[in-house]
């Protein structure tokens, strides 16, 4: 018996603070796994008394598959691709076994050879939601995004709700330059699961690139009300803050942002973050000092 298929999501981190919404990738949790019950064959005992020790066998593509498994767990991925490998060499009509190579392909960062097996994964079963939506990623972060898009599409097609996949779907849209479209999916995901800081997060995003401040600076305050270790949350709060005229909030943003980056140990970061911050209040004092000049004429 094999074990429950692996339904393994690949979830996307905050961006680093140049960047508009390129999600940086990390592999999420894995999904627990029904039991298996491994039949072992015991030492037999002889006439005189002697334990003889077993044959040795070949394994089958179930114990092949579910030992790829248990290496996906242990985070052992190429141990994972070699096992997968093997049961597919065994059993090539399995999708199960395409669709968790290709999330350990995906999680190396080897992302054709995963887009390659799940294509396979689907080629075997034109309804597997999860290796339409994990494709997507995958083409996402190969910048091929209208792929992403189209793939996407069909994941929600077969599995209207997943959050994750309208995430996804979003972040290709937002990278084509389709915010409003990208809000669309993001305002879906929020709405199916609504404590994803990074959805918030991902959302003010599209809202800035419109210009939508008022809206982008309540998304920001939602996601950080969610995670308030979220650097980037604060750092993109303090230019809408900046933008909105809110010097004063603006500044105590960005020194939360430089605090916690500095905590993450995220230097380069820290660094555009002071800049920044230099900048918003020369601004303020340039303002400042305008208004003195015009009070005493």
């Amino acid at each position: 018996m094999k074990y429950g298929r692996q339904l393994f999501s690949i979830l996307t981190l905050i961006a680093g603070i140049s960047a508009v919404n390129t999600a940086a990738y990390a592999r999420s949790s894995l999904l627990t796994p029904s039991s298996i019950t491994q039949l072992t064959q015991q030492p037999q005992e002889s006439e005189e008394g002697e334990r003889e020790e077993p044959e040795q066998k070949e394994m089958s593509a179930v114990e092949w598959y579910n030992q790829g498994v248990d290496k996906i767990e242990a985070g052992d991925f190429q141990g994972a691709i070699a096992d997968f490998t093997r049961a597919i060499e065994l059993n090539p009509e399995d999708p199960d076994s395409y669709y968790n190579r290709a999330y350990a392909y995906h999680a190396l960062g080897n992302y054709q050879p995963a887009i390659d097996d799940y294509g396979k994964a689907i080629e075997l079963n034109p309804n597997y939601a999860y290796a339409y939506g994990n494709r997507c990623y995958a083409f996402y972060l190969m910048k091929r995004y209208d792929d992403a898009v189209s793939d996407c599409t069909k994941a929600i097609e077969l599995e209207p709700k997943l959050a994750d996949f309208y995430i996804y779907r979003g972040d290709a849209q937002d990278a084509l330059d389709k915010h409003e479209e990208a809000i669309e999916d993001y305002t879906e995901a929020i709405r199916l699961k609504d404590d994803s800081a990074n959805t918030y997060y991902k959302r003010a995003l599209a809202y800035g690139a419109l210009e939508e401040y008022q809206k982008a600076l309540d998304d920001y305050t939602e996601s950080i009300r969610l995670d308030e270790s979220l650097a980037d949350a604060f750092y993109q709060r303090g230019i809408v803050n900046s933008k909105l005229g809110n010097e004063e909030e603006a500044i105590a943003d960005i020194e939360q942002a430089v605090k916690l980056f500095n905590e993450q140990n995220k230097p380069e970061e820290s660094k555009k973050a002071l800049k920044t911050l230099e900048d918003i209040r020369g601004t303020q004092e340039r303002e400042s000092n305008e208004d003195r000049e015009d009070t005493e004429e």
